[in-house]
């Protein structure tokens, strides 16, 4: 367990103070690069890269000018994961998901004797998680940061400040209701007032939105440091409203967020066809089961098939359902139960579960394997995620930052504080604390972080050198989108850029597989039912992947055409 000792050590190092850095010395010939869901927030991690920032530095930039201008899916109020490789070293990982309060336990999310519908537990206070994003940022920082603290906070101090346009995506988000046929977004004064006209609703596409509480409060970030989020008026603030809403009021306290930590995780990481693919271990499940559809695949020859084959496609799905059971059953924060890592991604095992793979048939029902170290007692019970953003950057040094962050659906709980919104993440929670008799790992408990699909990945190619640094949003399809990348970059020979541009095909376990609507692969359903795939639907596109790729030695870029992100380079 990493203390808050780092964190502090950032903060006084704020005031002009570089944090040390091992990088090696500037290569002017390899420019660093950012790729995010929003250019504006990509063009503010490129600019820490051109005042001679890491790519830490540039990454939390990003991270910050995304809480501006897309509020509905990332910021400072909610967590995220960060995998970071110095000049192409193995990486290390770092761990800002949020945490229940203490007070929260397994029947959190009841009401009447039974858990509350999803979209009823998700508005209000009880949803919010304690927000790491900010230590997440100080530890790796005072680690990695080559730029003072505060300068990492500008770009988007500006853009809350002189004001951003509004965009599609945006003014989308905000019309989208609840199952009450509201939106979450405007759930507070300050958030209506910030977004919607005095009609009620959202203010068009290319209204300039102006967040002067927001540009304030991170100008009090950059100056005073980390710790103004987690004690003062910040924390305040935030128990008050979490407290107080009239929704899910919650029972959380300034010391469940004063004692928040960061934490360094173990690295996950396997090869695949030569190819070291490393990742973001528990509490997310991300790492364990973008390798396991990986692994389990090997001894097919995808190559030989073809992206355009239903059977390339059939066997995927195959391999998602076997990995996202595992996910299901074993996964969650590894300080409050046993998760046997080594297990799920053992070579041997994942052999066993590959040879229940048939390449002309369906398994009748996936299941759970028993990975060696798995708990005697394990059961699964499902939990929802959503939203999200993930942004990659390097650096002129060769250091390589994968960061995804989330504040869980679109506006998170819907509470605003200080111009940001409040992450749901406690929703990610299974709201049943047993099943069948047994504990489910997922279970709400006070202290504990959610489990998550958030997969930020860095892949080595057969040199040993960085290949693809990738990841995605969208809930539990993220690790589904990362793995079709990996596949497309490793497998079909394609760009990043082409790989994250296929169509998503989402297996999660159980019988019915999902096909993104719209796309040709939605013409392969008939084929796919042929293999026994007896419910196969079609969904609407709610993907959102970012990359960077080295090839032909340079850094690429590669932004989801479905999104509207882009590549900046420095």
């Amino acid at each position: 367990m990493v203390s808050r000792f780092a964190s502090l050590l950032a903060s006084f190092a704020l005031a002009g103070c570089v944090a040390a850095t091992t990088s090696p010395a500037p290569s002017p010939a390899l420019p660093g690069m950012v790729s995010a869901a929003d250019p504006r927030a990509a063009e503010a991690g490129a600019e820490m890269l051109r005042q001679g920032g890491s790519a830490a530095d540039a990454a939390f930039a990003t991270l910050v000018a995304l809480t501006v201008v897309e509020p509905q899916s990332s910021g400072i109020g909610g967590g995220g994961f960060l995998v970071y490789s110095t000049g192409g070293a193995a990486p290390v990982t770092y761990d800002g998901r949020e945490t229940a309060p203490a007070a929260a336990d397994g029947n959190w999310f009841w009401a009447n004797g039974a858990p509350l519908p999803i979209m009823q537990a998700i508005p209000g206070g009880k949803s919010v998680g304690v927000p790491g994003n900010i230590r997440l940022m100080a530890l790796a920082h005072a680690q990695h940061g080559k730029l003072p603290w505060k300068a990492l906070f500008q770009p988007a101090i500006r853009l809350a400040r002189d004001g951003f346009v509004m965009t599609k995506r945006l003014n989308f988000a905000l019309a989208r209701g609840d199952d009450e046929g509201q939106s979450v977004a405007g759930l507070t004064a300050a958030g209506r007032a910030l977004y919607f006209g005095a009609d009620g609703l959202p203010r068009p596409v290319g209204t300039i939105i102006r967040n002067p509480a927001l540009a304030d409060f991170l100008s009090q970030l950059a100056e005073r440091g980390p710790d103004n989020f987690y004690v003062g008026p910040n924390p305040q603030a935030i128990v008050a409203a979490v407290n107080g809403s009239a929704r899910n009021p919650s029972r959380m306290t300034t010391g469940d967020i004063a004692s928040y930590d960061a934490k360094v995780r173990p690295t996950v990481c396997g090869d695949y066809r030569g190819y070291r693919i490393c990742g973001m271990g528990p509490p997310s499940s991300g790492a364990t089961t973008v390798f396991a559809i990986l692994k389990q695949l090997e001894r097919f020859d995808l190559a030989g098939l073809g992206p355009r084959s239903a059977q390339s496609w059939h066997l995927i799905a195959e391999s998602m359902r076997l990995a996202y059971t595992d996910r299901d059953q074993y996964l969650g924060d590894p300080d409050h139960v046993s998760v046997p890592v080594a297990g799920l991604i053992d070579p041997g095992y994942l052999a066993q579960r590959s040879a229940l793979i048939a390449p002309d048939r369906t398994i009748p029902e996936a299941k759970a394997g028993a990975p060696a170290g798995a708990p005697v007692l394990a059961c699964t019970a499902a939990a929802a995620e959503r939203g999200t953003s993930h942004f990659v950057a390097v650096d002129r040094w060769g250091n390589v930052a994968s960061e995804t962050s989330t504040i869980e659906s679109a506006f998170g709980s819907g509470l605003m504080v200080n111009g940001y919104y409040l992450n749901n993440e406690l929703t990610d929670f299974s709201f049943w604390p047993t099943k069948d008799g047994c504990p489910v790992a997922n279970r709400v408990e006070g202290g504990k972080r959610p489990r998550s699909s958030m997969s930020p990945t860095i892949v080595f190619g057969p040199d040993g050198k960085v290949r693809l640094a990738v990841g995605a949003a969208g809930g539990a399809t993220i690790i589904a989108q990362v793995a079709k990348a990996i596949i497309g970059v490793v497998d079909w020979k394609l760009s990043a850029q082409e790989a994250i541009a296929l169509p998503t095909l989402f297996a999660p376990g159980g019988e019915t597989i999902y096909l993104e609507q719209g796309t040709w692969l939605e013409s392969l359903a008939a084929q796919l039912r042929g293999f026994g795939h007896a419910q196969v639907e079609a969904r609407p596109p709610g993907f959102k992947a970012n990359a960077i790729e080295f090839v032909a030695g340079r850094w690429v870029g590669a932004a989801d055409p479905r999104s509207e992100g882009a590549a900046v380079g420095e």
